[in-house]
Formats: structure tokens, C-alpha cells, sequence
């Protein structure tokens, strides 16, 4: 009877020695992913189009395609 409880204390002691390292190695692979989520969002903010520029940008396509109705408007009364 000692001889099987020593084999399932070993087999056990095996059995959460590499759960603790798939444990371990899973926790250090989500602080990886946190700091390179970190770092993703410090550079797509550098890559963003500030409002300002996209509100100009906004206006002189909105006068272009005035222009274009316009020129429309024109050719579908002659």
C-alpha cells in the first residue's frame, strides 16, 4: 500500500510541477500581449488623422462635389 501511495505522490507532484509551468508560461505570454497592446495604442494614436485635418479635408471635398452637382445641374438643363 506505501509503495502505491508513493507512485501517486510522484505522479501528482509531476502532474502540478507542469501545470505550474504551463500556468507560468500563459501568465508571462499575457503580460507580453498587455505591453505590446500598450505599445500598439502609443503608435496608432501617432498614425490617427488629427480632427482639424480631416475637418478641412472634409469641407473642400464637400465643395468639390458642390462644384460637380453644380456643373450637373447646368448640362441637364441644355
Amino acid at each position: 500500500m506505501s509503495e502505491y501511495q508513493y507512485l501517486i505522490n510522484i505522479a501528482l507532484g509531476v502532474t502540478l510541477a507542469v501545470g505550474g509551468w504551463f500556468a507560468r508560461t500563459l501568465w508571462d505570454a499575457v503580460q507580453e500581449l498587455k505591453g505590446d497592446l500598450s505599445n500598439l495604442r502609443v503608435e496608432l494614436a501617432k498614425d490617427y488623422t488629427p480632427r482639424n485635418d480631416f475637418k478641412e479635408f472634409a469641407v473642400e471635398i464637400r465643395t468639390m462635389f458642390q462644384k460637380i452637382s453644380d456643373k450637373l445641374d447646368n448640362k441637364a438643363d441644355k
